[in-house]
Order: structure tokens, then sequence, then C-alpha cells
């Protein structure tokens, strides 16, 4: 009788664990996720998306992943640890008292300072050193303004008009208060392109 007993405690006493995994496990690891995912797509269709620009049909990116111009009539974004793979994305790792890194932001500042025309020491860091996630979209507007004379002149505009469009891509801090002005570099080229079309 107590064996008996005993057997249909231990039952009964893995039966509350067994049920509640699975609740855990379809609650939390399916169904909450699949509100979510549709809660965002619904309330957010262009973000869950991943914030991708269409032009004419095709893809030319995503307000959110910076990503390389080559060409001297657009702005740059800052450099990438990851070669601008958004799956590859991560900083340099290099603490700030590694000499390679001061090296490499050295021969950055000179490489930056020939592109744009200017003194080394006026070129914004941003534009010498890679975000920590190696894909940041944006820069400040003084890295857009130093890049201001170089665009206009390779485009053939008055820097003025440059400068003016710039200013018109200055985002505040969000909500006001978190982070700082800011430029998003594909938005400011694609404006740019629409601009002398």
């Amino acid at each position: 009788m107590t064996t008996m007993t005993t057997q249909l405690q231990d039952r009964v006493g893995l039966r509350a664990p067994i049920l509640f995994s699975g609740v855990i496990l379809v609650g939390f690891g399916l169904l909450y996720s699949l509100i979510g995912a549709t809660l965002g797509r619904v309330l957010f269709p262009s973000q869950a998306a991943g914030s991708v620009i269409v032009q004419a049909n095709r893809v030319v990116g995503s307000v959110l992943v910076a990503q390389p111009f080559a060409d001297p009539r657009y702005f740059q974004p800052r450099p990438s640890a990851a070669n601008y793979d958004p799956m590859a994305a991560a900083g340099s790792n290099m603490a700030r008292s590694n000499p390679d890194l001061r090296k490499r932001i050295d021969e950055a500042r000179a490489t930056v300072a020939a592109r744009d025309g200017v003194a080394p020491v006026n070129v914004p860091i941003e534009l010498v050193t890679q975000s920590g996630s190696g894909m940041d979209p944006d820069i400040t507007p003084a890295g857009a303004r130093e890049q201001t004379a170089r665009v206009a002149k390779a485009r053939g505009l008055d820097a003025a008009v440059v400068d003016r469009l710039v200013a018109q891509h200055v985002q505040p801090p969000q909500f006001g208060l978190l982070g700082q002005p800011r430029v998003n570099v594909l938005l400011l080229n694609l404006a740019l392109d629409r601009s002398t079309h």
C-alpha cells in the first residue's frame, strides 16, 4: 500500500513540472514571440521590415545600417570594423591604450583629410573611429559639414546648397534628450541624388 501511494505521489509530483514546462515552452517560446512579431508588423511595419528604402522596385539600403559610398560625390559614413557586413557587426575591440589603434586612427585621419581637403586636426573623430556595432548609419552634423566642400565640388554644386541640404537632414536627439543631433548618411545621399536630377 505504501509503495503504491509513493508511486502515485511521484506521478502527481511530476505532472505539475511537466505541465508547467509545456505552458512555458508554448506560451513564451511560441505564442509570445508570434504575438510580439505580429504586433510589430501591424504597429511598425517599416521598422519590422528593417527600415528598408526601396526606389524603382529596387532596395537601395536600410536607414538602420551603414553602407560604404566609394564615389566622392557622396557623404561617407563612419568606418566599419565589420566591413559594413550586417552579419558580422562588431567594433574593433581595441582598447584606447592600444598603440595599433592610435596608429590606425592617425592613418585614417590623414586619409580623410587628404580626401576632403582639410587639415588633419579638423577631421571629426567619428570619421576615423568605428562605432561599437560597425554599422552606425549616422554621423554628427560636424562630420557631414566637414565633407560638404568635397561633395559640392564633385557634383559641381555651390557649397551653400549642399550645406542647406545637410541642415535639412539634421535629426534632433531622440525624444529631445537621448543622444546627440545626427545626420543619416543614406538619407542625405539619396536627397543629394534627388536634388541634382
